[in-house]
């Protein structure tokens, strides 16, 4: 574990806690039967797709997003065991319960991670690290299942600092370090830069921090548009974004992967009607209400295309949805290839007051 080093008060103390293997570890420790084994959470037969995968299980390559097919190649004796989704949402709440002990600027990225601002709190437990390791054995303690940490003076490299000694460790970057921590990293190890843009680098002979810190923000931007600056800035291991508590959703979906490919109108304006109501029904249960509906179709291929309707006002309302997503469904028609994965997303995303129409909201914005 580095050191975090001297104190210093202008400096920020943001906390990265990701749980190890959080759906599948939950399973080893409710059956005991599977601790030591390699299990995947998802559905084994036909399309099944595997949701998360235990460190015994990635020993053989197998990932979550993996076909399950594709798993069972890898890995003959691989458990699967169906995901329990209430149970892994009630221990994330258990987790984030922890979490307020120490401080309310929490940013959750997902059920199994979430950063955490510790400027105005680190004091009292001596530094940043002591915070990391107390909210590491509490979670221990309380729910049984291990978690990294990674504890740095931005919410850039403390992620990055969180997967180094993975599983059940912590692993600090102090200031001192940061800029020459990224300067020896591989750009497809940067949070914030995926395989395309990963892909674009390389062409351009940016393969490490080093060699991005090399471009201007002008001659990122001839590249990278609207991300040049903060390219440009994380190559230098500045980050300069906030923990954003109580951070507005942005977007709610749901998707359906099929048993076997679907080409027929009927049998898929059908799936889409049911994927509407599942959706409508989120809405109204998060009590939020949305402007824009996105289609998303998967052929057979796994080639993955998006269409996008905005309505005038926000809406629940399933009538609404329904009629714009299946409008969107028809201008796939006639199809390219068998569908295998329908999904439907609502963003543009407002408030919604079970005594307020959303139709109305948006006539007084």
């Amino acid at each position: 574990m580095v050191k975090e080093g001297r104190a210093d008060d202008s400096v920020r103390r943001i906390l990265h806690v990701d749980m190890d293997a959080f759906y599948a570890s939950i399973e080893q420790r409710d059956n005991p039967a599977l601790k030591g084994k390699p299990v995947a959470v998802g559905r084994r037969a036909g399309r099944g797709v595997v949701a998360a995968a235990s460190y015994e299980a990635r020993v053989f390559g197998v990932r979550s997003a993996l076909p399950s097919h594709m798993a069972l190649e890898r890995c003959p004796e691989l458990i699967f065991v169906p995901p329990r989704f209430d149970v892994y949402r009630a221990v994330s709440a258990q987790i984030h319960t922890i979490f307020r002990h120490y401080t309310e600027v929490i940013q959750p990225l997902a059920l199994d991670e979430a950063y955490l601002d510790v400027t105005e709190q680190w004091r009292a437990y001596g530094s940043a690290t002591a915070v990391a390791e107390s909210i590491r054995w509490d979670i221990k303690q309380q729910t049984g299942l291990t978690a990294s940490a990674g504890v740095s003076y931005n919410r850039f490299l403390a992620k990055l600092a969180s997967g180094q000694r993975k599983p059940d460790g912590l692993f600090v970057i102090s200031p001192r370090q940061g800029a020459a921590f990224v300067a020896d990293l591989p750009v497809e190890k940067f949070h914030g830069v995926g395989p395309a843009t990963t892909k674009r680098m390389h062409a351009l002979g940016i393969h490490t921090g080093a060699d991005l810190k090399s471009w201007t923000v002008p001659e990122l931007r001839q590249h990278f548009g609207s991300s040049a600056q903060f390219y440009h800035d994380i190559a230098r291991g500045e980050d300069h974004r906030p923990v954003e508590a109580n951070r507005p959703r942005k977007s709610l979906g749901t998707e359906t992967t099929f048993t076997h490919d679907v080409v027929e109108w009927d049998r898929l304006a059908a799936i889409l009607k049911d994927i509407v109501r599942k959706l409508a029904a989120g809405c109204v249960q998060k009590r939020i209400a949305g402007r824009t509906v996105t289609l998303k179709l998967r052929y057979a291929g796994f080639h993955t295309v998006t269409r996008a309707r905005s309505a005038a006002f926000p809406t629940v309302e399933e009538g609404v949805l329904l009629s714009m997503a299946l409008e969107l469904l028809r201008s796939f028609f006639p199809l390219d290839k068998p569908v295998r994965l329908l999904g439907l997303t609502i963003s543009s995303l407002v408030p919604y007051d079970d005594g307020t129409l959303p139709v109305q909201m948006g006539l007084f914005e």
